[in-house]
């Protein structure tokens, strides 16, 4: 591979290899192709995992609440997950109709998933002693799932950062930005080097000492080191920005990455920018005992509500201290992975829109197809906002029987909808349209 060709170029040179990125490089972006590529896969799995499993508290913010310092940064010595096992992790992920898997590599509390060279505090410090990391990425290549890293800005156990906890005041006296840095390109050249993930997820860019300058450096060695790497936004310092407006939400002007991250919440309908939201199966992101999951309607109506407004769902689980998922979490996949094989026609490769998406219905669109996802069947006729210059052919449930339907003179649409919808959570009907579907601006609900 080409960029694995200008690493061992570099590694001749000597010296560490952050040291030897050009920063005056040209940041350059990923293709839209590539982009495109990313947008059409609509469904991947989020997987935030590590020592902290052993007390079923959230992943680095219980560190000094839930939990005290003391007893969490000893965690990785009793951390043994005999039962981990990646190809159960991905098959699962495939079973639920995923195509792209992201992995906690590095969280907040600095544990790293993968034996890396430059932190005393990663998987070969446990009793465990496997790199987790390189079999997710393994697995995934043998499932044909894009494997995807998740990689933090803060960390609190590296001695250079400048906060050695969440909400910490004062400034660690060791800090020293440049070393933390190195120290952050070195691991990310790791991660690229040895596992080649498809994207980087990055977090934790919020505090002041991270600068936009920092980000661009970051940036411009991964570009260098592998130009179609697809980044998030959340490379961006963004403590000298209103934090009501910059929320990962949106993609700035200025952004350094490739599209925006909504958290917990579906984004907002966007034809131009591309977005993925990041949400919880559960109330929190790592394992929590008899933690409540969320509904199979639920978890059905986001995937759909997330692809009618262009965006992608990236969908958490969090394995247990054994390295197990847990078997209802695992179900309620699996039930999203039925309703995939059925309707994934309506998710996969399709655009969001024209409708903007509510509570009764939503719809996304692919060539002259327009896909109505109705989630509450309220009355017998389901009538559409208008569709300019657009005339309705035909008419079916997908995988199912046609439906009468009228158009009136303004465009606007009356389905007649079955007197029971053959799927509860989700029912998907098929307009066959007289033009291309995807070339409808977007209209607001009636």
């Amino acid at each position: 591979m080409k960029y694995c060709l200008n690493i061992l170029l570099l590694l001749t040179i000597g010296g560490t290899l952050s040291a030897q990125i050009k920063k005056e490089t040209t940041i350059v972006k990923t293709s839209k192709v590539v982009m495109d590529q990313f947008m059409d896969l609509r469904f991947g799995m989020f997987i935030h995992w590590g020592p902290v499993a052993l007390r079923g508290t959230e992943i680095g913010w219980s560190r000094g609440n839930q939990v005290s310092f003391e007893d969490y940064d000893q965690l990785h010595k009793e951390f043994n997950p005999v039962l981990f096992n990646a190809e159960e992790w991905v098959q699962s992920a495939k079973n639920a109709g995923m195509k792209y898997l992201t992995i906690t590599a590095k969280h907040h509390d600095g544990f790293c998933l993968w034996p890396t060279k430059f932190s005393d505090l990663n998987i070969m410090e446990t009793p465990f002693k496997r790199d987790v990391v390189g079999e997710l990425a393994t697995a995934c290549k043998k499932h044909g799932l894009k494997f995807c890293v998740y990689f933090t800005v803060l960390d609190w156990h590296d001695p250079h950062y400048p906060y050695v906890r969440a909400g910490a005041k004062d400034i660690n006296p060791t800090t020293d930005m440049a070393k933390f840095v190195a120290t952050m390109k070195d691991e990310l050249t790791e991660i690229l080097t040895n596992y080649d993930p498809y994207m980087l997820w990055f977090d934790g860019n919020w505090d002041k000492e991270w600068t936009d300058a920092h980000g661009q450096e970051v940036y411009a060695l991964l570009k260098q080191l592998k130009p179609d790497i697809i980044i998030n936004n959340r490379l961006k310092g963004i403590s000298d920005f209103d934090r009501t407006r910059e929320d990962h939400t949106r993609l700035s002007p200025d952004a350094i990455g490739d599209y925006a991250t909504p958290e917990q919440k579906i984004g907002a309908i966007n034809m131009v920018h591309p977005w993925e939201s990041c949400m919880t199966i559960g109330s929190q992101w790592s394992w929590k005992p008899n933690d409540e999951v969320r509904s199979t309607k639920e978890c059905i109506q986001t995937l759909a509500k997330t692809a009618a407004g262009n965006g992608n769902l990236l969908f958490n689980v969090g394995p247990m201290l054994d390295g197990r998922i847990e078997a209802r979490q695992i179900n309620r996949l699996k039930e999203m992975g039925d309703w995939l094989h059925n309707y994934g026609e309506s998710i996969y490769g399709t655009k969001g829109g024209p409708f903007i998406p509510n509570s009764t219905y939503a719809s996304t669109r692919k060539g002259h197809m327009l896909y109505v996802h109705i989630f509450d069947r309220k009355e017998d006729v389901l009538t559409l906002p208008a569709l300019k210059g657009v005339k309705v052919k035909k008419a079916r449930v997908l995988n199912g029987d046609v439906i009468t339907f009228s158009q009136n003179v303004t465009g606007s649409i009356a389905l007649n909808l079955p007197a029971k919808l053959p799927n509860a959570d989700d029912t998907v009907i098929v307009l066959e349209l007289n033009k291309n579907a995807e070339s409808i601006p977007v209209v607001a609900q009636l």
